[in-house]
């Protein structure tokens, strides 16, 4: 915005607002007019007669009607630079948490093409299934998780965010929680809720934690929030991967997933039977929030100068008809 107008709220052209100036001229005018209109009077000598054409009630509306018309010209000036407001709009604060594992064991084989291609496969096929109003969030698991979306109800965008998970070292499933947990956080009005938000945790991995602290620290905090974890095992007894020319098996470790789930009072899959996904979201409640969103509100303050422009008419013709 222009510094002459740091004072006033955001507009989307605030090249317009050096019209205002045209404000403290016409008032200057306005105050120059009185005073020539004094200097005139007093070159009468009946007193009377002046009296009669114009008395004080009359002045006092003729200040009136010139101070509504220059608010009037105010505020059209205004609206015409497009002002920005703030509004609180209702969101769906409901919110489910994807986090996908990206570790290095993840592209084991055993699982076609896979693991981490059929757990992406899999998230996206649940993310379709969610109703529109459900924000998603994704987290990608690895030696130092992170939040890959916050909660959206841009479908798109979050499955992008899942399609841009690649292979990197380490597991850190607490860690993975922790995250998840601050992406719930990110929901909307989850700032000035004082409840919990209604949401869920959908962890795809094939467990085997390596970094940080126990998973199950992590999910004391998610009973505390009241977050359910649930959890779908990817992998078999089989499956293998080569590092540096070293093979190494790498099994899923279920119970630890299961430990997770049942810590939180959510259920534990396998991948065979992850198509039980849609159970999750249907223990997720809607619960309607509300967001601060940027919006146009021009319509108000031309509002506002329909108003000043009626109190000056109003004065401007009480000035000028003669009431009996």
């Amino acid at each position: 915005m222009t510094p002459l107008f740091l004072g006033l709220p955001e507009v989307k052209t605030p090249a317009v607002l050096w019209l205002l100036l045209i404000i403290p001229v016409l008032l200057g005018f306005y105050i120059w007019a009185l005073y020539r209109s004094r200097s005139t009077a007093m070159r009468f000598t009946n007193t009377g007669i002046l009296g009669s054409v114009m008395n004080k009630q009359s002045q006092w509306k003729r200040h009136i009607a010139v101070a509504a018309a220059l608010m009037c010209l105010a505020t059209t000036i205004f609206a015409w630079a497009r002002p920005m407001g703030i509004e609180k709009v209702p969101r769906n604060r409901a919110t489910i948490v994807v986090a996908i594992d990206a570790s290095l064991s993840m592209k084991a084989e055993d699982v076609s093409p896979n693991r981490l291609a059929a757990a992406k496969t899999k998230a996206k096929d649940f993310i379709n299934s969610l109703p529109d109003g459900f924000n998603v969030a994704v987290v990608s698991i690895a030696e130092h998780s992170e939040i890959r979306m916050p909660p959206s109800t841009d479908r798109p965008t979050v499955l992008r965010a899942v399609d841009g998970i690649d292979l990197q070292d380490g597991t850190s499933l607490g860690g993975a929680i922790e995250k998840s947990l601050d992406a719930v956080k990110m929901a909307p009005g989850a700032k000035d809720s004082k409840d919990p938000i209604p949401a869920a945790i959908v962890m795809l991995s094939d467990g085997g934690n390596t970094q940080g602290s126990s998973p199950l620290v992590a999910a004391n905090r998610a009973v505390a929030e009241k977050v359910p974890v649930y959890t779908i095992a990817f992998g078999t007894e089989t499956g293998y991967v080569d590092v540096d020319g070293t093979r190494e098996r790498v099994a899923p470790d279920t119970k630890a997933l299961s430990d997770i789930a049942e810590r939180t009072g959510a259920q534990s899959w396998t991948a065979d039977s992850a198509d039980k996904l849609q159970e999750v979201y249907k223990q997720v409640h809607s619960s309607v929030g509300y967001e601060p969103v940027k919006k146009e509100v021009t319509a108000i303050w031309a509002f506002y100068a329909f108003c000043f422009a009626v109190v000056s008419g109003l004065t401007t013709m009480s000035v000028a008809v003669r009431w009996p």
